[in-house]
């Protein structure tokens, strides 16, 4: 990486030029520099308003872009060890579709681990691909569903040698890690490409002594969420390319669902914070290792609360840790992780990333500060005091293994009727359940509803997840096939 070149911004320089020339302007937005929405000017500033302008010839296009907009794409590439790098102003959920899209056509298989993003499936439900489910290792104490083992993907891709593409989490939310190197070689072995999720990995591009990205393990397409580690504004992602992967085609499976009117505020973030991280992310990640590892420490030294990290490294289906990943087991407190999320933002004025059933995930990045974290700790540390109580009846499972019966998309466009949960077990879901965050599906369309899957979601409602996913916004009605399916019509 030459940092020379990588001072350079050019987006944000086309921006910061076409400011000075003071041009009226007669095409939109229709705010027209803010003007006309003064609100929206004070709320933002008449500096963020300004820049909010439409494509044009100084600034280029993102649908075909030929000036700055592609020498940015180019710097982000370099700085990212990739071939050729798209930005993307959809979101990391853009950029997962599109990897999906660029590789599967209608009937196409993928192997990929059920621990997914809904972006994955939602995929699936588009291009009409089959899933070929992978189902991980779950850590029966923490709830949590682990990574690929190696051996589980070797069994996947010898029942189904036909399949055009093996998926990856690196990492999962919780921060584990698959082999990835080891995945794709097996994967390319079998002429078969390999999607890298790395929604949560941004960092592992630019840290040192972290698990290992997806493009330096050989991964053909990475989807990065530069707005969650990297500091860019929210909703703007990468998506990165490795040799062998025609970018041009790729491009037209992007132009397929992406906006024709990209934000400038996104795409000049990206363009700063590609800089940003290629000049400064290697001291600003130790930093924030250290002030995870810190914190891990001490919450550990609390009581009730289990911090984990690197001791749950097995070489299997824990092949690495991301330790910037605050992830905590709060069940110790009898508390599950959604009551501690609760009682930290109403109580405490602190907003973490999310909690589930048994856990909770503050998300530690370069604009944290330690007296920050010394908050969390002290907030923490009072809850467990305040609020410890009897952990009897609670549940303690993230992951339930699927049943599929037919495909995603089969199920998501069939005839459907609408039941209670309570009655649902037996049935074939025609659409998603799933708390936010994390996004990962409870239940997907045409996956089979057992009395194990109402159970959770009747708990994971009565605790407070925020539930989404489904037509019916109080998460007590599915819509599920209107005729029975039988297993292999699919």
């Amino acid at each position: 990486m030459n940092k020379k070149d990588q001072m350079r911004a050019p987006i944000y320089e086309a921006l910061e030029t076409f400011q000075k020339k003071r041009v009226v302007p007669f095409d939109v937005p229709g705010h027209k520099r803010g003007r006309g929405n003064p609100e929206l000017a004070r709320l933002l500033g008449e500096r963020c308003v300004g820049l909010d302008v439409n494509s044009m010839k100084p600034l280029d296009n993102l649908c075909h872009p030929v000036s700055v907009i592609r020498d940015a794409e180019r710097l982000a590439a370099e700085a990212f060890g990739a071939a050729d790098a798209f930005l993307m102003v959809g979101g990391t959920t853009s950029a997962v579709q599109s990897m999906i899209l660029s590789v599967c056509k209608a009937g196409d298989k993928i192997i990929l681990p059920r621990n997914v993003h809904r972006s994955a499936l939602n995929a699936l439900v588009l291009c009409g691909a089959i899933p070929i489910y992978v189902n991980p290792e779950v850590n029966s104490m923490l709830g949590i569903s682990l990574g690929m083992e190696i051996g589980q993907v070797e069994k996947a891709i010898q029942e189904n040698p036909d399949a055009a593409a093996v998926f990856v989490n690196n990492p999962t939310y919780y921060g584990i890690c698959s082999d990835i190197r080891s995945i794709v070689r097996l994967a390319h072995a079998h002429g078969m490409k390999v999607l890298a999720d790395e929604a949560h990995g941004t960092h592992l591009y630019f840290g040192k002594g972290l698990p290992v990205s997806g493009m330096e393990a050989g991964a053909d397409m990475a989807a990065v969420s530069m707005h969650k580690s990297g500091g860019s504004l929210t909703q703007s992602s990468l998506l990165l390319l490795n040799e062998g992967v025609n970018g041009d085609y790729v491009r037209q499976i992007i132009n397929l669902t992406q906006t024709t009117s990209a934000s400038y505020l996104l795409l000049s973030s990206l363009d700063i914070s590609r800089r940003n991280l290629a000049l400064r992310g290697e001291e600003s990640f130790a930093k924030v290792v250290e002030m995870a590892e810190y914190a891990r420490g001490e919450i550990n030294s609390i009581g009730g609360y289990y911090a984990y990290g690197r001791d749950l490294i097995n070489g299997t289906s824990i092949f690495d840790y991301d330790v910037t990943k605050l992830s905590v087991y709060t069940l110790g407190n009898g508390l599950a992780g959604i009551e501690v999320y609760d009682l930290l933002r109403d109580e405490y004025d602190i907003q973490i990333e999310f909690g589930d059933i048994c856990n909770l995930l503050a998300y530690i990045s370069i604009g944290d500060r330690i007296q920050d974290i010394e908050r969390l700790v002290g907030a923490l540390a009072d809850i467990e005091r305040l609020y410890k109580k009897d952990r009897t009846g609670m549940l303690s499972g993230e992951y339930i293994a699927p049943k599929v019966v037919v495909s995603p998309q089969k199920a998501f466009y069939s005839q459907k009727v609408s039941v209670s949960v309570g009655e649902s077990a037996g049935r074939i879901s025609g659409e998603f359940v799933m708390c936010y965050p994390p996004g990962i599906p409870i239940l997907a369309p045409g996956e089979m509803i057992t009395e194990e899957i109402v159970e959770y979601i009747i708990y994971a409602r009565e605790m407070g997840c925020s539930m989404q996913g489904t037509e019916d916004p109080a998460v007590e009605r599915l819509m599920v096939l209107k005729e029975q399916i039988q297993e292999g019509e699919r």
